[in-house]
Parts: structure tokens; sequence; C-alpha cells
């Protein structure tokens, strides 16, 4: 049996009891830390759970799953601790689909999702549309698809959810400042009007723990801190009169 566990947003305590019990009685124990950030550690994994606990990386699980996680499952209970919550990131469907091939049971536990928990930015969540994801550029690599899903967003009044790279293994992670920068090079190349400096954003850092959240336009939260990974944005589209009131609340005028 596989087991895909959520640690939750912020640290080992976001492990569900459920979870807890599971992991006591597994013969192995790894965890990812490239697809999220973790506030806690291995060791105090290895505190709570009493097993060992190995760190895998993105190579061990898209390129090697049957040298880990997958070498034992069949006849062991195996567990693989992923942060927030474990079907997100589409590295561990793969893994779902991987397992299933080679006759191996799966088992998913659920966990906090940054899905869920933007709702504490007081926008509601039925009224999202597609999410993006923004890369930090490298040599030959610029992707301004975010820029179009805002711009689609908008189109059709939805907010969108703009994730900020994350680079675990080489300790890089995307900030508000960044994003908001990268986009504005973006509109300066299309020049569209999807991503002004007076467009209206929400910057936001570790939701879910010690949580840090102002809305302004992107002008005003490119000069703000917002402290430690990770950091998301929000660009909403047509907001309900509660939304204005809560973004308010946030920082943002009217």
């Amino acid at each position: 049996m596989l087991y895909l566990i959520g640690l939750g947003l912020y640290d080992e305590k976001d492990l569900s009891l459920r979870a807890l019990e599971i992991l006591k009685g597994c013969d192995e124990v790894y965890v990812e830390l490239y697809t999220g950030v973790f506030q806690g550690s291995a060791e105090k994994l290895e505190e709570l759970t009493a097993r060992p606990v190995r760190i895998l990386f993105r190579k061990d699980l898209e390129e090697n799953p049957e040298g880990n996680v997958l070498m034992n499952s069949r006849n062991m209970h195996i567990a693989l601790l992923v942060p927030g919550d474990p079907l997100v990131a589409t590295t561990h469907i793969d893994l779902i689909l991987r397992a299933r091939k080679l006759g191996i049971e799966t088992k998913v536990i659920h966990s906090s999702s940054i899905y869920s928990a933007i709702g504490e930015t007081g926008l509601q969540l039925y009224k999202f549309g597609k999410t993006t994801t923004l890369a930090f550029p490298e040599k030959g690599y610029f992707p301004t698809s975010p820029y179009d899903v805002i711009k689609e967003n908008l189109a059709k009044g939805l907010h969108t959810l703009v994730l900020l790279d994350v680079k675990a293994e080489e300790k890089r992670f995307m900030t508000v400042k960044d994003a908001i920068e990268l986009l504005l090079d973006i509109e300066h190349s299309k020049k569209e009007g999807v991503f002004t400096p007076n467009r209206a954003c929400i910057g936001a850092a570790r939701i879910g723990g010690d949580s840090v959240i102002k809305a302004g336009t992107a002008e005003d939260l490119r000069k703000e801190k917002f402290g430690d990974p990770p950091h998301i944005i929000i660009v909403p589209g047509k907001l309900h009169f509660v939304e204005e009131e809560a973004l308010e609340m946030y920082g943002l005028k009217g």
C-alpha cells in the first residue's frame, strides 16, 4: 500500500490525526519538499512519527519512483508526505498511475491547500477562474502565459490565483515583488493593458500559518515586505460588495 499524505500549508502540526495514525504504522516514510514550502523539518516529522523520514528530490519521484516509494509498496506500507494537499501537483497523479499499473494499492490522505486557504483574502472561491504559475525566467525561456490567463479571467470578471515559482532545491523562491515586476515587464512588451502599475492586486505570504495579506495596486505592492516564502499574488476580477469590503480591510482603496 502506498499512502500519499498531505502535510498541509505550514508545518508538521498540520498533519491530521488520521495521517499520524497511518504514519506510525508504516514500514517506510518519505517526504518530498520540492513542490511547496514546508516550514517544519524532516527531524520534527521523525519525532512525531517515530519513524526515519527520507527526503526525496524531484528526480527521485519524476524519474525513478520505482527505486524508492514504489519499490516495496506492493508488500509493505509506504508513505509519501507532500506539502499542501497531495493531488495539487501533477507529479503525484503520475505516481498514482504508475503505482496502479504495477498493481500497487494507493490511498490519499488530504490536507489543507492553497486552493481553499485563499478564501482568507475575502474573495469568494467560486469566482476564481483558471490558476496560473509564474516561473522564473531562464536563458532563452521567458513564459508569458500567466499574462494571457489573467487577461482571459478578467474578461470573464473572474479572479486569478497566480502561484509563484518554487525552486526549493536551489533555495530560490519567487516573491510578490519579483512576480509583479515580471508581469509589468510582460505588459511593457505586450501593451494590452492587462497588468499595469494601477492594476488592483493582492499579495499574500504563508497563508495557513502566520499569514500576511496586503491589497493595493501593483505599484503599491511591489514596495511592500512580505517576509519568508511561500508567496502568491491574486488579480481580482469583478468584485462583490462584500469582497470590496474585505479588500479594503487589507489596504485596497476604493
